[in-house]
Order: C-alpha cells, then structure tokens, then sequence
C-alpha cells in the first residue's frame, strides 16, 4: 500500500493539503509550475520536496476539480 503523499491538517498551513513530510502545498506548487519554473528548479528550492510530491500534488488538484463545483471565470474586454 503506498504512503498517502498529500495530506491535510488543521495544524500544518492552516490545513491547506500539503506533500506530506513537508509544509510544501500543493498551491504553492502549482503557482511556480503556472510562473514557469520547471519541476528540477522546484526540487531544488526545495530539498525536501520529491519529484513523486510534484506528480501527486498535480494528481489532487486535478481529482479536486473534477468535482461538481462550478467555477464562473469572468470575462475581460
């Protein structure tokens, strides 16, 4: 059985999932994957962090918005 790599809990960044064995979101991974550093740039800010971490915090936050939420985007003129 594999270790569960996100987790969440109310004590650790205010509950926000993280990778676990870290206080690494998976927000936080996301916003430097969509400002273009690359997954070897993110590792190595971040010596705790796996390349696994990064693929499971990708893995969540596309389960979370398969959900049945809607999100409205405004349109720009």
């Amino acid at each position: 059985m594999q270790k569960k790599l996100i987790v969440s809990d109310p004590n650790v960044m205010m509950g926000k999932p993280v990778v676990s064995g870290t206080r690494i979101t998976v927000e936080l991974i996301l916003e430097k994957l969509a400002a273009g550093e690359t997954i070897d740039q993110i590792l190595e800010a971040h010596p705790r962090l796996t390349e696994e971490g990064i693929q499971a915090a990708l893995a969540f936050a596309a389960d979370v918005l398969k959900g049945d939420l809607v999100y409205p985007i405004a349109e720009t003129v």
